[in-house]
């Protein structure tokens, strides 16, 4: 019995030891890829804008600031981590950061006002517009799929709206937030492994030393019947 105590609490020892060498270099290449990503961050100087009270500024209103939080969370279905969002360190680095500056690019790009010139008379929206004219058109929260691609005007402001840039931007800040909760799950996934790592290290441990008291039992049990043959001689 005390034997195989002994190798079990060996073996579970060992199991435990390389699950926490997995943690560690699991953490090691999260911790990495973070610095990384701060890095990147910290060159591109992108940041959030606050009130002195802490509210969410979007160029400098606060009521925008909110519209920009309920698209990201009422529209988009996004879950804010209101934690992530420290005015005391605006650089948008966190997955949370990350959604809210591009929810902040798409409600610009969705309350734009973009001015088209039709090639020819043109029925829009229940009026004509006539050819050469110069009209102030509202993108009127319309995505890129949602324009009609046959209708000139809706070609032009979804063209001046929806651009190579706020798409760029858009996808940009998408990957960095993706990599940014990627390395979260990450740091758990690391510390997982090593709490589990601990966990077979500690139940080694006590397997071992239930088999050294049960050996301590046995030799005073082999002691005690040999005094007594002695006594009895």
């Amino acid at each position: 019995m005390v034997k195989k105590l002994n190798i079990l609490g060996a073996f579970l020892a060992l199991v435990g030891a390389g699950f926490l060498a997995a943690g560690v270099f699991a953490y090691s290449q999260v911790a990495a890829g973070q610095n990384s990503l701060d890095a990147f961050a910290t060159a591109e100087n992108v940041q959030l804008s606050y009130d002195d009270d802490g509210n969410l500024l979007n160029h400098g209103d606060t009521t925008e600031g909110q519209d920009v939080l309920d698209l990201l969370e009422n529209d988009w279905g996004y879950a804010v981590v209101a934690s992530d969002l420290d005015p005391n360190d605006p650089i948008v680095n966190t997955p949370t950061e990350y959604m809210v500056q591009m929810a902040a690019i798409a409600y610009d790009v969705l309350n734009m006002t973009i001015t088209v010139t039709p090639s020819a008379d043109t029925e829009y929206d229940g009026q004509t517009l006539t050819a050469g004219e110069s009209y102030d058109i509202p993108v009127d929260g319309r995505y890129w799929a949602d324009f009609d691609y046959t209708n000139e005007i809706d070609q032009q402001v979804r063209a001046g709206a929806w651009s190579g840039t706020a798409h760029a931007l858009i996808a940009e800040l998408g990957v960095g937030s993706v990599t940014a909760s990627t390395l979260q799950l990450g740091t758990g996934v690391a510390a997982f492994i090593g709490g589990l790592g601990l966990v077979f290290i500690v139940l080694g441990a006590a397997a071992l030393w239930i088999a050294s008291g049960l050996k301590k039992e046995s030799v005073a049990e082999a002691v005690a019947a040999d005094d007594k043959e002695l006594v009895a001689a």
